[in-house]
């Protein structure tokens, strides 16, 4: 590697894939996001209810729309679903090049399911089939929660040749349902006469929380023991949940659709700002680095590892035993780690269904006030 080269491009070069988890309209209108994508190596976007809500919430970016709507008669769950799909369709736009120079692997936006659905298969189903056909591109990737109910919503949607970014997985045992999903959907699309290379899927492993909730159990007990495991469950579970990958596609049944044309269904690394300041703000970044995955982060994470990233080395390959130590150290302190996955699932749905509240109440409200200006402008 050449000295002078950046953080930025050695991550690159490692293989890793780098997406900005955030999008608003502000960054759209501004040329923000285009200026990520030329300066900071960015190759894909990320969203989720949380986010959309933020951005809704602060600047007038949405204003105009808002307006239009409100003239149109829109309700405020038509207004939500416009305004989300017109952001991730431009977005999509910005990162058309790098669809193109890439062939489809990156230059992808995600743009999740209505979170209230997350528990119904059928509804889930519907909503990504309409979310696609809606933004109409081809770069985008509809995210499908890997609830026990999204299991059979990823296959159905997959199936339909539609490309999927499963989120909120916390569990290996989860990972494992969810790769064994991409499988039989991909299995099916090519059943039902769809192009393989032209579907697109990413896993959505996430990293910070698990630490945060590990490291609550931890401080709890008080013990030495407990205080030199701070900080390395998530990292080692995220190892583990790659060398479930690299199982997968060794296998016969993967090799059969890659044959076919089929991309992996690539490992992204999601929620990798830290949530400790104790820890280094590049934690989640520099401890994930392998050919072959993706790091969503958030524009702070992005501009720190720009700044002071690490040398690009991989830092997965040949770590699984060590992060097999780490989780069975846990358990022998008493720290299950499946109890702590499945609670950080249920939680993970019942924040992204906050979100989505705050996104309608924001929504509502700029509605109100929009048909109020129409109204007077209709009097005058």
């Amino acid at each position: 590697m050449a000295p002078s080269s950046t953080p930025v491009e050695r991550l690159t070069g490692a293989g890793v894939a780098i997406w900005l988890d955030d999008l608003s309209r502000e960054r759209l209108r501004t040329g923000d996001l285009a200026g990520l994508v030329e300066d900071l190596g960015v190759v894909g976007v990320t969203t989720n209810p949380t986010i959309f809500a933020s951005a809704l919430a602060k600047g007038d970016a949405y204003d105009e729309q808002l307006r239009a709507l409100a003239a149109a008669g829109a309700d405020v769950d038509e207004a939500v679903f416009r305004i989300t799909t017109d952001d991730v369709r431009a977005a999509a736009d910005v990162l058309r090049p790098v669809y193109d120079r890439t062939d489809g692997v990156d230059g992808r936006v995600s743009i999740e399911v209505d979170p209230r659905l997350a528990r119904d298969t059928d509804a889930t189903t519907a909503s990504a089939k309409a979310l696609w056909s809606t933004v109409d591109r081809p770069n985008v990737l509809i995210k499908i929660p890997a609830t026990v109910e999204g299991l059979p919503a990823i296959t159905a949607v997959l199936a339909e040749g539609i490309s999927v970014n499963v989120t909120l997985i916390f569990s290996l045992d989860r990972y494992r349902a969810v790769l064994d999903a991409f499988l039989a959907g991909l299995e099916q699309a090519r059943a039902n006469g769809h192009d393989l290379a032209r579907i697109a899927s990413v896993a959505s492993f996430f990293v910070s929380r698990v630490d945060a909730a590990v490291d609550a159990r931890l401080d709890a007990l008080g013990t030495p023991e407990a205080a030199a495991l701070r900080g390395r469950a998530a990292i080692a579970n995220a190892r583990l949940a790659y060398g479930v990958y690299q199982d997968v596609v060794a296998g016969e049944r993967w090799q059969a659709l890659a044959a076919a044309g089929a991309h992996p269904q690539r490992p992204l690394w999601a929620s990798t700002g830290v949530k400790d300041p104790a820890y280094p703000d590049t934690l989640y970044v520099d401890e994930l680095v392998v050919a072959g995955v993706v790091n969503t982060m958030p524009e702070a994470t992005l501009r720190a590892v720009a700044d002071h990233g690490g040398d690009g080395t991989d830092t997965v390959t040949g770590t699984q035993d060590e992060a097999g130590d780490v989780i069975t150290r846990l358990r022998a302190l008493g720290v299950d780690l499946d109890e702590v996955t499945t609670t950080l699932e249920q939680e993970g749905v019942q924040k992204f269904e906050a979100s989505w509240a705050q996104l309608l109440e924001t929504v509502r409200t700029g509605l109100s006030g929009a048909s109020a200006q129409v109204a007077a402008g209709e009097a005058r």
